[in-house]
């Protein structure tokens, strides 16, 4: 695997070679991220990763400077994977002077859930990804499915940019217990580690209940945000949403996502599940 920190570098590595997978990254590599370059294979002929800790997503009072670090383990990992280059600028490479020029995402679908409690993450978010594709040029970006509302806004921005690049999903990948995998989770003490799990369960609770016909989704969401406090959880938001546009779904849907945010002590971690009413 090369390893290029430059513009010019990764260019010249990426000029003629068909069908590229691109894999963005801000590190700390897991399981998850590898089952998404598993599904880069799957989807091209070259696979090429970026690791990048984007300053541009963070709010004043997050964990930019604290969150993980683990290059040499990453590339190491990466490697065995049979990536074929990384990505790794500094940030000055990447953000030469401070970047004035950005990409806003709409507000009905950036303002909402995650844009409401992160204010300017999408705006963020969606900069350092348009300019990491305008880059390197892929034909494939894989992204996984954790991040749901990230997930749509790319595939937006993408298609409404009108950028020949087909965004592919990945599933969430999950601990044994059912956590979804995070570099987040390397915050948890052993005893929020044990407590974890129960964001899935109570998603899945919530689900049950869809699919049994409640079909007051506010109650849905409340009752599932009081399980959590109940626990010691700090929800900001339960939401049973459209899987397409994430607005309220209409009554008698057929499929809706119920997404949720909740601190566990210090750690903030997210989570979704995709539900298909039963057959009626």
């Amino acid at each position: 695997m090369d390893i290029l920190t430059t513009i010019a570098e990764i260019r010249r590595a990426r000029a003629g070679r068909e069908r590229v997978a691109c894999v963005p990254t801000m590190g700390n590599l897991h399981a998850g991220h590898m089952s998404l370059i598993d599904l880069a294979h799957r989807h091209g002929s070259t696979v090429i990763a970026t690791i990048f800790v984007n300053r541009l997503q963070f709010g004043p009072n997050e964990d930019f400077d604290r969150y993980p670090r683990t290059f040499d383990a990453d590339c190491a990992r990466l490697d065995g994977a049979g990536v074929d280059l990384l990505f790794a600028p500094p940030e000055g490479e990447l953000y030469p002077e401070p970047q004035q020029y950005a990409l806003l995402p709409p507000p009905a679908t950036a303002d909402i859930l995650e844009g409401e409690f992160r204010p300017g993450f999408f705006r963020g978010v969606a900069t350092v990804v348009a300019k990491l594709f305008n880059i390197i040029a892929p034909d494939v970006g894989v992204f996984g499915k954790k991040d749901y509302q990230q997930l749509l806004i790319i595939r937006a921005m993408v298609r409404q940019m009108a950028w020949p690049i087909t965004i592919v999903a990945g599933e969430t990948a999950r601990a044994a217990d059912g956590l979804a995998l995070s570099s987040r989770n390397g915050y948890l003490s052993p005893a929020e580690r044990q407590e974890a799990p129960r964001l899935q369960r109570v998603l899945r609770e919530a689900a049950d209940e869809w699919r049994a016909g409640v079909s007051d989704v506010l109650e849905i969401e409340q009752r599932a945000m009081e399980k959590l406090q109940r626990h010691g959880w700090r929800p900001d938001y339960v939401a049973v949403r459209d899987p397409v546009a994430l607005h309220t779904p209409a009554r008698g849907a057929r499929q809706v996502v119920i997404l949720a945010a909740a601190r566990l002590g210090s750690t903030r971690l997210i989570d979704n599940i995709e539900v298909q009413a039963a057959q009626g």
